[in-house]
């Protein structure tokens, strides 16, 4: 009874890790995002399989679907995955996707169709116990495709490590996970290992589930603030040091504001007047160049070959909600660079630095900053002051026409 317990364990969270990796996928879709959906769907499947089968021993029906899932599906689509992720040449891509084509489609036909033998019982049956020769080596070849992937993957994330620090840390951690849960289902599938082999299961599904969310979140930005994903809840850490503590009377005051309801200047070019309690804990009025100054943000994309269009995307969600939800942004725009396709440079100006600091914590900006992440090879912020500037009357209408 204990194993038929552990099977049904196995497939509910093999299916309730699926559902989260399709939704993922399907909202935010990547090459690398895909193929784990899919190796998590085939394992979830081949572990569906096994649960009857651990009341009323394997067949060969449950058996191919128990070995296809985990011994050919599942790690393949894994080692698929890590090279979408890991590598930038779209040579590299398109000739990955070749050899994972052959590889899906040549060993199914032999897993589906060749001839079995020997007896089942509810144990995880090992894959050389009743498959011969030929189905043995297609399994083989497979096994050593998820080898290579995922030493080039760590490879590739290793050499990363010293350009920049951060992603570097971010996929090796990614590939350790995508390694481990390869590893798992391929142990499983060759020697099946009963019991232990049902639980190295649920650890392979929470280890994809794991490297795939891991693979989302967005890199920090800065050194001051690191958000989760967010369809958990979101959070900030802010490292306060001595330096803050001189501003934090100033991000205390509360900002109050009214639109003019006597302008009859259309609403989408109309301004919002906003004023802050110019008031320090002891009553005196603050300095007026500490409270209003305008400030001005470059950043700089460096976006990998082919995701262009996807940013491009997440660019036009995030410029919609600051228009809407965001009137002390006086300015956001992002640019194209004509002689640097890969290149984006997003321009912004605000009422503020508190202005600025409201701007980063707004939901739809961290929710850009998650959604990008994955598209962006190196990230350039430069920081302005004003010290002069000079404007035409019909530079909103220009930037954002009706």
């Amino acid at each position: 009874m204990v194993e038929v317990g552990l099977a049904f364990v196995c497939a509910l969270v093999a299916w309730s890790a699926t559902a989260s990796l399709g939704v993922r996928a399907y909202r935010y879709p990547d090459i690398a995002t895909i193929a784990w959906a899919v190796s998590a769907t085939a394992t979830a499947i081949a572990l569906s399989a096994a649960f009857p089968a651990a009341l009323l021993d394997f067949s060969n029906a449950t058996f191919r679907l128990l070995h296809i899932g985990i011994g050919l599906i599942g790690p393949l689509f894994l080692g698929w995955g890590a090279i979408e992720y890991t590598v930038e040449s779209p040579r590299g891509r398109f000739g990955t996707r070749l050899v994972v084509t052959t590889l899906t489609i040549v060993p199914l036909v032999i897993l589906t169709m060749d001839r079995l033998r020997g007896r089942y019982d509810t144990s995880y049956p090992a894959a050389a116990d009743h498959y011969d020769v030929i189905p043995m080596f297609v399994l083989t070849l497979v096994h050593l495709f998820v080898l290579v992937a995922l030493i080039t993957g760590a490879a590739l994330a290793g050499v990363r490590l010293s350009r920049d620090p951060e992603r570097g840390q971010r996929e090796l951690g990614v590939v350790g996970l995508i390694a481990l849960a390869a590893l798992l289902e391929i142990l499983v599938s060759r020697f099946g290992l009963g019991i232990l082999g049902q639980l190295m299961m649920l650890g392979a599904v929470s280890a994809l589930w794991a490297a795939v969310h891991r693979a989302s979140a967005p890199a920090r930005r800065g050194g001051r603030r690191r958000v989760r994903d967010h369809d958990e809840d979101d959070f900030f850490d802010d490292e306060i040091d001595d330096e803050d503590e001189e501003e934090e009377p100033v991000r205390r005051r509360r900002r109050r504001a009214d639109y003019d309801e006597d302008d009859e200047t259309p609403a989408r070019g109309r301004r919002r007047r906003s004023e802050y309690d110019d008031y320090e804990e002891d009553g005196e009025p603050a300095p007026r160049s500490q409270v209003s100054r305008l400030q001005g943000i470059i950043t700089i994309y460096t976006l990998r070959e082919g995701h262009e269009d996807l940013f491009d995307a997440c660019v036009a969600d995030v410029v919609d909600e600051v228009a809407r939800q965001e009137p002390d942004t006086l300015l956001y725009a992002c640019h194209t660079v004509a002689s640097s396709p890969q290149q984006r440079i997003v321009y912004a100006i605000y009422r503020d630095r508190l202005a600025y600091e409201e701007h980063e914590q707004q939901p739809h900006v961290i929710d850009f900053a998650r959604r990008s992440a994955r598209y962006v090879v190196a990230t350039n912020v430069i920081e302005l002051s004003l010290s002069g500037a000079v404007a035409g009357e019909r530079l909103l209408d220009m930037l954002m026409p009706e």
